[in-house]
């Protein structure tokens, strides 16, 4: 059990997301700097959160992640934190000194489901993305 839980001062935990969000008109706008970026962007807001990203990758025109989040932390939340502080940096990279007020990068929703001993399963599913869709990175 040690192993498979992580804890916190007064639980033991393992809450695991599948997680996949579009760009806004899911246009393919992940690719190049943005692509190569991205990842290492994800893993340190991820760790701000308390969070760790298990398995992602990013397609084109869309991003799959495995994360597990603490459940003092709302899903929502640290997804709507992801996105919004992600979007900030991809503007940043673009060469944009801020983020304007309108300026969106990220649909509106996402899809989430819970993961519970198929972790497997999912990561494999995570991976095959590649085939399924193309050329695609990991992160």
């Amino acid at each position: 059990m040690s192993e498979l839980y992580q804890s916190l001062s007064h639980s033991k935990w393992d809450c695991k997301y599948h997680v996949v969000f579009v760009p806004k008109r899911r246009r393919k706008a992940i690719f190049g700097q943005t692509r190569r970026q991205l990842g290492a962007i994800f893993h340190s807001l991820a760790k701000q959160k308390e969070c760790q990203i298990i398995e992602g990758h990013l397609m084109p025109d869309h991003v799959h992640m495995c994360i597990a989040i603490p459940p003092k932390h709302p899903v929502a939340s640290v997804i709507g934190f992801l996105k919004g502080k992600s979007a900030i940096a991809i503007a940043r990279l673009s060469g944009k000194e801020r983020n304007f007020t309108g300026e969106h990068f990220w649909a509106r929703g996402y899809a989430v489901s819970t993961v519970g001993f198929e972790l497997e399963q999912v990561r494999t599913y995570i991976r095959e993305q590649d085939a399924a869709d193309g050329a695609a990175g990991q992160f």
